[in-house]
């Protein structure tokens, strides 16, 4: 492809913050980088995979809502963090990342523990602890949120 034949189907699927650095031949037949702010079908699926995304965080609110599991699970599937992942990010062993996961047991960590889980989310201990601030990969206030009484994104 050429330089000039670089898509750039931009649709502001990130607000304009990113770009992918893409391969092309200049005029003089050398390959150098591009950057493309897309194309139309990659965004489509980059879209359709974010909305799914939110759509399982979504229902793992109404159960965070329910106290059927913690708060840690909404966070690692809004992140896309598995429990070996999260381990990794926090230090912690995978076991006592499972026992988080249970409501009870996540109601009596110490303020350090939520602290270290509040680092690798990105928030609050308040808002761990209350599903707050919980924006979508777009940036963009999220629809999640509509269901939680006094919303500090609306």
């Amino acid at each position: 492809m050429k330089r000039n034949q670089v898509p750039q189907d931009d649709e502001q699927l990130f607000e304009g913050r990113t770009r992918e650095v893409c391969y092309a031949v200049d005029d003089d037949g050398h390959y150098v980088q591009v950057l493309s702010t897309g194309w139309d079908p990659k965004n489509a699926a980059l879209r359709q995979t974010w909305d799914a995304i939110n759509e399982e965080a979504q229902e793992i609110l109404r159960q965070v809502q329910k106290e059927e599991i913690s708060p840690i699970a909404f966070f690692m599937a809004q992140g896309l963090f598995d429990i070996k992942l999260l381990s990794d990010y926090t230090g912690l062993p995978k076991r006592k990342i499972k026992t988080h996961l249970i409501p009870e047991t996540f109601h009596r960590l110490d303020q350090e523990t939520l602290q270290i889980y509040a680092d690798v989310f990105n928030v609050s201990v308040d808002d761990l602890q209350s599903c707050r601030n919980t924006n979508d990969p777009f940036g963009k206030s999220n629809p999640i949120n509509d269901d939680l009484p006094n919303n500090k994104n609306t």
